[in-house]
């Protein structure tokens, strides 16, 4: 690309919502930021949002103008596509963007919680991929007394009909008398894989949510509401599948 071509670099991340453009020239100056695998150290320098790639302290920023990047809250009885064939109520009953987005990954119906929608392909495909390892992390509400050792069982492994099942991370979060909440990490996403495992273990899910996904959280969004991912976030998702 030559000189007269393309948009400052600066401006493109200024516009992406990194800073001001003196901050940016600053992380410029400092060499914090590269193009194509290139620390760039020069105000000048002109590059295609479009097409370039942009990492800054090596976070990937997204500088495509077409491309969307959500969190939803699915609901309690909402299936988690953008469509049902049934008339039940879907993601896109609570999305209202112009954009065709993908939902990266499913929730069971009576499952709540986080779902990323998002229409950049390569991203989505990737976050859903095993050989990534996405861990994704979940508040289930069992009935007590729970034994010290289940923490342990979890993460040595379950057997299923379709293979060993492992929690990555496994604590109790919460307890009123029998009722307990316990969170559960883990990477893979099998269908119904936490309720198979902790049903396997003697413990039937009551209530079950998504609260993380790699590292997006749910934080407070409200069920049935949708947020814009930031900046960081999307950064964060890229590095989380090495893009």
């Amino acid at each position: 690309m030559t000189d007269n071509q393309g948009v400052r670099l600066q401006k493109v991340l200024a516009d992406a919502g990194i800073g001001s453009r003196r901050h940016c020239e600053e992380l410029i100056g400092e060499g914090r930021v590269s193009v194509n695998g290139r620390k760039v150290f020069r105000f000048g320098e002109r590059v295609d949002p479009e097409r370039d790639v942009i990492h800054v302290d090596g976070r990937r920023v997204e500088t495509r103008a077409e491309m969307r990047y959500y969190a939803v809250n699915k609901p309690r009885g909402v299936v988690s596509t953008m469509s049902d064939e049934r008339g039940r109520k879907s993601l896109a009953d609570f999305v209202d963007v112009p954009e065709r987005l993908f939902h990266v990954g499913r929730l069971d119906t009576d499952t709540e919680g986080l779902i990323l929608l998002t229409n950049d392909g390569e991203l989505a495909h990737r976050l859903m991929h095993p050989s990534y390892g996405v861990q994704k992390t979940y508040l289930a509400e069992i009935h007590g007394p729970i034994p010290r050792d289940l923490g342990r069982r979890l993460k040595a492994g379950v057997a299923l009909e379709d293979g060993l099942a492992k929690a990555d991370r496994f604590r109790v979060f919460d307890q009123v008398g029998k009722r307990v909440l316990v969170e559960i990490a883990l990477h893979e996403g099998r269908k119904h894989i936490v309720r198979r495992m902790l049903k396997q273990v003697g413990f039937p899910v009551q209530q079950l949510a998504r609260v993380e996904f790699g590292p997006i959280k749910l934080g407070q969004l409200r069920p049935g509401t949708l947020r814009a991912l930031t900046v960081r976030e999307i950064g964060e998702l890229y590095k989380a599948v090495g893009l």
